[in-house]
């Protein structure tokens, strides 16, 4: 076990958390129902306020032995911060500083422990745009990059990795590094900086990141698709982008999730007819630019079978179609076990749709469905039940190895974390995960990071 004076010497009695129920809060992310992991017993919360703070409790790690687990925001859905070894849980929270915004460079410099809610009111309020929205801004900026978030709007704004030019890295040895800056171009050397971005917190923990920033887009409109046949949908999403329209979202969805999802908040789904929705969420240069697009991508629907079209202009209703997307995984909480993250080839996402109905009527069960329709990621929603009955992991890895076949993987934005290192090797080669591994012991010698995460 580890001297906890020693950690109180480095930063300060009052933030050495020890007393259990004082640290509930910091032993749970938003993993699902089904793969919830219990945390150790013998666990401390330390709340550095700096990377000089989190050099020296590194260093006591190696020269203890005791785990470290990086904590931002909470919302990860892996475990990747669950304590499951004695340890400290190394809470970012106070690393909560939006130092610059850059408007000459259109540069933001932030510390790990700022919010997405932070940055994006700091971005905004200076008439500037950070385009990635991945979702719950609760969540830290060290804990997005750290996660490569994604979210709706990477069909046309990409990913957070596409916006990372600088880091401040701590690295699990103690040492402080920095990578990148604020530039555009930088061929100088091995880019260590795209390791530590979609590590999981296992190479390295970010303590202050370089991100860059855009002019504001014109207000954005909403569209809601109706069709009668999901492939009549999913056929119309790679006819509206290779039409020139690249959209800021494209998400599919059932209708009676919509539906069972308005209920469930109390409200009502505006789309009446149809079996299946595309939300279409356009931006553009100014009005004009936007109605444009929009009348484009009506056109093309109904070439392909749509049947009704609902356009959102104000924010108010914008507003109230994406916040019943955005709570449709809540519907089914209480009854499902794992939602689950896989990725393939846009144009395969119908097919493999079709296959999981197929399971679900195999194994007579229900598996609800969402995507990012635009890019190939989609989320079908693996039920309690299966669990109960024993054969979930039997669904999930035939829904694993069918992706695979089509050229997918395991995982578009959730990540690895510590819920699915066993079908890890399903989508890597033998070869490459020995690669990864010697990352891991070259950066963290003594495997004092977050171990037993996103790598095995």
């Amino acid at each position: 076990m580890f001297d906890i004076s020693k950690l109180k010497s480095i930063v300060g009695e009052d933030w050495v958390v020890t007393d259990r129920q004082q640290m509930e809060s910091y032993l749970i992310d938003e993993t699902y129902t089904g793969l919830i992991m219990t945390p150790a017993d013998n666990v401390v919360v330390v709340k550095p306020a700096n990377a000089q703070e989190i050099s020296q409790v590194m260093r006591l790690a190696n020269e203890e032995g005791f785990p470290v687990y990086p904590r931002g925001g909470g919302t990860g859905v892996c475990a990747g911060a669950i304590p499951t070894r004695d340890g400290v849980v190394l809470s970012m929270e106070r690393l909560d500083k939006v130092e610059e915004i850059d408007k000459e460079n259109l540069m933001a410099v932030v510390q790990a422990g700022v919010t997405l809610s932070q940055l994006l009111q700091s971005v905004e309020s200076a008439e500037l745009l950070f385009p990635p929205h991945p979702g719950d801004e609760g969540a830290q900026v060290g804990g997005l990059i750290a996660c490569n978030a994604g979210g709706t709007r990477a069909v046309k704004y990409g990913v957070v990795r596409n916006y990372v030019k600088g880091l401040e890295v701590l690295l699990p040895t103690g040492e402080i590094v920095t990578m990148g800056g604020k530039l555009l171009k930088n061929n100088t050397g091995l880019d260590l900086m795209q390791l530590i971005i979609d590590s999981e917190g296992i190479l390295g923990i970010i303590t202050k990141a370089i991100l860059r920033l855009y002019p504001k887009f014109a207000g954005p409109a909403t569209l809601v698709i109706s069709f009668d046949d999901r492939h009549a949908a999913m056929r119309s999403v790679p006819k509206i982008l290779q039409s020139g329209v690249i959209p800021m979202a494209v998400e599919y969805v059932d209708h009676d999730l919509m539906e069972a999802t308005a209920s469930y908040l109390g409200t009502t789904w505006p789309a009446t007819k149809g079996v299946a929705h595309l939300i279409i969420i356009v931006t553009g240069t100014n009005e004009d630019d936007v109605y444009e697009q929009c009348e484009k991508i009506s056109e093309i629907c109904e070439k392909n079978g749509s049947v009704d079209t609902l356009m959102a202009e104000s924010r108010e209703e914008q507003a109230h179609i994406l916040h019943v997307r955005s709570e449709t995984s809540m519907t089914y909480k209480a009854r499902t076990a794992e939602i689950l993250d896989v990725t393939v080839p846009p144009a395969a996402i119908g097919d493999l749709m079709d296959e999981i109905d197929r399971l679900g009527a195999e194994y007579d069960t229900k598996i609800p469905m969402v995507a990012h329709a635009g890019d190939g990621n989609f989320h079908p929603h693996l039920m309690l039940e299966l669990k109960e009955r024993g054969v979930e992991k039997e669904v999930k890895r035939r829904i694993y190895a069918r992706a695979v076949e089509m050229g997918g993987v395991i995982s578009g934005e959730h990540g690895i974390g510590k819920t699915k290192l066993q079908e890890l090797e399903m989508c890597l080669d033998a070869k490459s995960l020995d690669l990864m591994r010697g990352l891991k012991h070259l950066f963290d010698p003594n495997n004092v990071l977050s171990p037993d995460s996103a790598i095995k």
